[in-house]
């Protein structure tokens, strides 16, 4: 039985729906005011027999996790010594020629201080992930052990249960070293592998806290963390671990996430302060485009990994392939077929049109906006992606005429993905990610043998194999100094001219938007990508291990102001790790009307010396017009340029809680998503059920506290379904008292087909 969601027009009811409160999660982790012993936890937590103690951290927090009533959890909350109790959120995994696009092959002649070529050697990297297949040839004698923290014994391997089967945490780990028939970024480097994302690649916030504690323990050089959730915020215990491992000298690396392209997106724990956050590059690609035969306009087409290049010479008949059914390809012979997405997976639509018979294979979004998409194996035929309204004008143009269409391909590299997720981070601020590195068509290991894949998740292992090799370069240099060193020599990226952005003259002219919504605006055809779209840029690791001076923070934050205004400053520490004096010197920005800058005067460092330095920013918000300003600043030292990312904030603007919301078949038969963005976050959200007739409530489809700001997607299983049949819905955000909606009506349809 398959159930196919269509979502309906918003219509507006004469009624009120009023629903019940939302549940609570009766799972929760408690951050303590300092250390306590379980013993003394015990003790806490005595005088609530309900409670039940699940574990103890000691290294990433100062807590432990709980199991319980809703009630007994939110009496504890209240208790002495008690910083703060956080529901478990879950997490998901953010599923050779990227490594010379970073540098990493020229890397392969450089030495270390004991003439050791640089491959990572001597260092220790912990992959907190789906486990990784310590038997595979590439990966061998890079395994140091691991734990797993799902069943909780010695043995990280990779699920490998059919139908819940992972493969993700051994490729992150063949990107970070592979060394076999494929190489990674540090081939020599050892794999310490921490199985916290279980069956079909999820897991808790409890299960990576204690992931994350047990690599403190375990005193790793660096943790990559290529997974997360979609809650935008600086303060999950998550991203609070990650800051308390790069305190007692742990480099981490997190993928930013993969629910770009708005701005908002970036969620824990690539929002973690001290975390390395990593955004997603493209290397050289090849990308296609769709033109249709008697226009003049092309489509560009998002090639899918493990599908066949595009080499098709001729033009050639254009149909229509329903979502990809067996029964809806009787006619597609020697033609491209366009499908929508959805009920199926991706390679199972591929599958049916390649046995059809079809040259190539189209699929459109069933919500707005394009996306990335991977076969799950090595398929004979194109597979590519485009847009909700590309598919539908091509749908149009199909029910009026015979379509024939022509497919070219040109070469770019460079670009951010659309994927990728954006900042910035909600309540600091603070730019993120921190950098951007390959992450779309990324070869590497999986158990049994190799796959291409994407996704924030690739690019992150490129930025903790990068950092192995500047910790083997520079053994005694802190997290901190790796992290300047990589976002200091950083190559911001160019929007609309693909490899550009390292020469342009334009390079300290800031951005001012000014719009109410903060649109997400890559619109000049040579503008650099905002600074929380790309941080600091594509990495350049061969540049960051020849670095002669850092510069800490790496990105300036001046933070949201509102009233007067007045002055704002930051403190800058520049230390010269070269052998001969450096002179430095800051390049004016360009002129921007109510924004003022004063930075020191021209200084000269000696060798192994360091400065504090005062950077002020003075605004006339009566003369300012922007909301957010942000750009890079330019700090001449000797022959290099060190650019500084920067994001000044006037005011946030006003807006609805709750907007765009969508509602489709997922991917697989029996799953649905649904996407929403919550502009201010919300204490409260949820999708409640009415019935249309008498607006009864029928109960809720799904529930989330303390969510942050930006888009949420969720995956939903099908025992949340209701009964087949017709639906009001009421998808409401609660924050500070108030509460914005929006009411829709959904149909449920039986599909026996």
């Amino acid at each position: 039985m398959k159930l196919l969601l269509a979502i309906l027009l918003a219509i507006q009811t004469p009624k009120i729906l009023v629903h019940p409160p939302i549940p609570t999660p009766d799972v929760a982790i408690v951050v303590l005011e300092k250390p306590q012993t379980e013993q003394e936890i015990g003790q806490l937590l005595s005088p609530y027999k309900e409670v039940k103690l699940r574990r103890v951290f000691q290294e990433a927090i100062d807590g432990f996790s709980i199991e319980g009533s809703p009630e007994a959890i939110a009496r504890l909350a209240n208790q002495k010594h008690i910083l703060n109790v956080s529901p478990v959120n879950q997490y998901q995994v953010q599923t050779e020629e990227s490594v010379k696009i970073i540098g990493g092959e020229e890397v392969r002649g450089f030495f270390d201080q004991k003439n050791e070529r640089l491959t990572g050697k001597g260092v220790t990297v912990g992959v907190i992930d789906t486990g990784v297949d310590y038997t595979h040839p590439d990966l061998q004698r890079n395994y140091a052990g691991g734990h797993d923290l799902v069943d909780n014994d010695r043995d990280p391997m990779e699920t490998l249960a059919k139908g819940k089967a992972t493969i993700h945490g051994t490729h992150v780990a063949g990107i970070i070293a592979a060394n076999g028939k494929i190489k990674g970024v540090a081939p020599e480097a050892k794999i310490v592998a921490y199985r916290a994302l279980g069956p079909g690649g999820g897991g808790t916030t409890e299960q990576v806290l204690a992931a994350i504690d047990q690599a403190i323990k375990d005193k790793v050089d660096i943790v990559n963390l290529s997974l997360g959730n979609s809650i935008n915020g600086p303060d999950l215990p998550i991203s609070l671990a990650l800051n308390r491992a790069v305190d007692k000298g742990v480099v981490a690396v997190a993928a930013s996430g993969n629910s770009g392209p708005n701005i908002w997106t970036v969620g824990s724990p690539g929002t973690a302060s001290k975390a390395i956050s990593v955004g997603a590059s493209t290397p050289t690609m090849a990308i296609p485009s769709l033109l249709i035969e008697g226009t003049r306009e092309k489509i560009q087409l998002q090639p899918m990994e493990g599908s066949d290049q595009w080499a098709i010479d001729r033009s050639l008949e254009l149909v229509d392939g329903g979502i990809g059914r067996k029964s809806e390809l009787k006619q597609v012979q020697g033609k491209i077929v366009l499908m929508q997405r959805g009920t199926l997976t991706f390679s199972e639509k591929a599958k049916n049109a390649l046995e059809a018979g079809a040259k190539a294979v189209l699929i459109y979004n069933n919500m707005s906006g394009g996306f990335m998409g991977n076969l799950d194996h090595q398929m004979n035929i194109p597979v590519s992606s485009l847009s909700k309204s590309d598919g539908v004008i091509l749908q149009k143009e199909l029910k009026k005429r015979s379509v024939t269409a022509r497919v070219s391909v040109r070469e770019e590299r460079d670009r951010l993905a659309d994927f990728s997720s954006r900042g910035p981070v909600t309540g600091t601020w603070e730019i993120k990610p921190d950098l951007v590195a390959p992450g779309v068509a990324i070869h590497s290991t999986i158990p049994g043998g190799y796959l291409s894949l994407q996704g924030t998740s690739m690019a992150a292992p490129h930025v903790a194999g990068a950092c192995a090799l500047i910790k083997q370069a520079h053994p005694d240099w802190t997290p901190e100094q790796i992290k300047a060193a990589l976002m200091n020599t950083a190559k911001p990226l160019v929007n609309g001219t693909p490899g550009e952005g390292a020469g342009n003259s334009n390079r300290t002219a800031g951005h001012s938007d000014g719009s109410a919504a903060f649109v997400n605006r890559n619109s000049a055809a040579s503008s650099f990508y905002r600074t929380y779209e790309q941080g600091a840029g594509r990495i350049q690791v061969n540049e960051a291990i020849q670095a002669t001076s850092l510069v800490s923070p790496s990105s300036i934050r001046f933070g949201k102001f509102t009233g007067t205004g007045g002055s704002h400053k930051v403190q800058l520490h520049v230390e010269n790790k070269g052998e001969k004096a450096q002179r430095y010197s800051f390049s004016i920005p360009k002129r921007t009307d109510g924004l003022t800058w004063r930075f020191p005067l021209s200084f000269t460092l000696e060798p192994k010396q360091s400065k504090e330095m005062t950077v002020e920013l003075m605004v006339d918000p009566l003369v300012f017009k922007g909301k957010i300003h942000d750009g890079f600043l330019q700090l001449q030292a000797g022959a290099k340029m060190i650019q500084i990312p920067y994001l000044y904030v006037l005011e946030e603007p006003g807006y609805p809680r709750v907007m765009g919301f969508d509602f489709q078949p997922g991917d697989r038969p029996g799953e649905y998503r649904y996407e929403v963005y919550l502009p201010g976050g919300a204490e409260e959200f949820g999708i409640a059920l009415f019935h249309p007739e008498d607006y009864r409530f029928v109960g809720f489809l799904d529930t989330l506290t303390n969510v942050k700001k930006g888009m949420l997607r969720q995956n939903l299983a099908a025992e949340k379904l209701p009964a087949e049949g017709r639906y009001l819905v009421k998808v409401f955000a609660k924050m500070a008292g108030k509460e914005d909606f929006i009411e829709t009506m959904i149909v449920i349809d039986e599909n026996t087909e």
